[in-house]
């Protein structure tokens, strides 16, 4: 699929950290006034966004289009788009639920961009990795930690030896010891951790594959890891923007959860029926 093809307004912020300063001021003024943007010239952008014309072209080209009006086009597919809603903030003044209107919608707001983001010949491929790795161990801090723990709890089902690690000692460790039949599961919304970049090159050193798990296409993470897997959540004030993204990533896991199941039916229908076996005996 060209660039062309893909919604650009998803593609625009999970990039945002990869542009230069100058380039970042022309993508935040494109996201206020996108309608406004498709309609001015070349000159016109430089203009109101206190850059130069090869400034311009230069953002646009390293978005993946050969000009400005490649990339008005796409923009033009999608702004015009019943799918695409409009960004909402929240204000102090609010009533809770207008406040939980605007939380929701920018959740769904940001599984929707997620599927304009994802590339699921990726998906495919990490669900074969995990399908048949002889251990997978899950890398994450902070918020990403609790995803992480997530996927402990659940692929366990799936008869796999499977750890979650969110202290770096614990990761490096755990990453000296893998081998070319295990794989990392590597999760951060910057993808920029200092801690886990070395967990995963220490991971990569050991000839482990790594799926990385992030909001930011062009991060040091993605450029480590074998497989990037992009979601990306909307940001609310208030409310930090790693939190909308953990949704979003859970989500993700969701998939490959999915996936895995499909992928050996069979297996897991087995392993399911004994886990509520014993589980059962807990319940009164």
């Amino acid at each position: 699929m060209t660039k062309e093809a893909i919604n650009q307004l998803p593609i625009l912020r999970s990039s945002y950290n990869n542009l230069t300063k100058s380039e970042q001021h022309i993508a935040d003024y494109l996201l206020a006034n996108t309608k406004d943007f498709i309609d001015q010239t070349v000159s016109e952008i430089a203009n109101n966004t206190h850059s130069s014309e090869i400034t311009v072209s230069r953002f646009c080209k390293k978005l993946g289009f050969n000009g400005l009006q490649a990339l008005k086009i796409s923009l033009a597919r999608e702004i015009f788009s019943p799918d695409e809603t409009i960004y909402r903030d929240i204000n102090i003044d609010d009533t809770y639920d207008i406040i939980a209107g605007k939380i929701f919608q920018n959740i769904s707001d940001g599984l929707q961009d997620t599927l304009k983001l994802l590339n699921f010949n990726d998906v495919k491929h990490a669900v074969t990795l995990l399908s048949s790795a002889k251990r997978i161990v899950a890398y994450g801090f902070g918020n990403s930690a609790t995803i992480c723990r997530d996927i402990e709890t659940r692929f366990i089902r799936f008869g796999i030896p499977v750890q979650a690690y969110s202290d770096s000692h614990q990761q490096f460790t755990s990453a000296s010891l893998l081998s070319k039949d295990d794989v990392v599961i590597a999760v951060s919304h910057t993808g920029a951790s200092i801690e886990l970049l070395e967990s995963v090159r220490i991971a990569k050193q050991s000839t482990a594959q790594v799926i990385a798990i992030t909001s930011y296409n062009h991060s040091p993470l993605s450029k480590l890891a074998d497989i990037t897997l992009t979601g990306m959540g909307r940001e609310v004030r208030y409310r930090s923007e790693a939190m909308a993204s953990r949704l979003v990533h859970i989500a993700i896991v969701d998939i490959l959860y999915t996936g895995i199941a499909m992928k050996n039916h069979a297996s897991y229908v087995d392993n399911i029926k004994k886990m509520r076996r014993v589980i059962a005996k807990k319940r009164l």
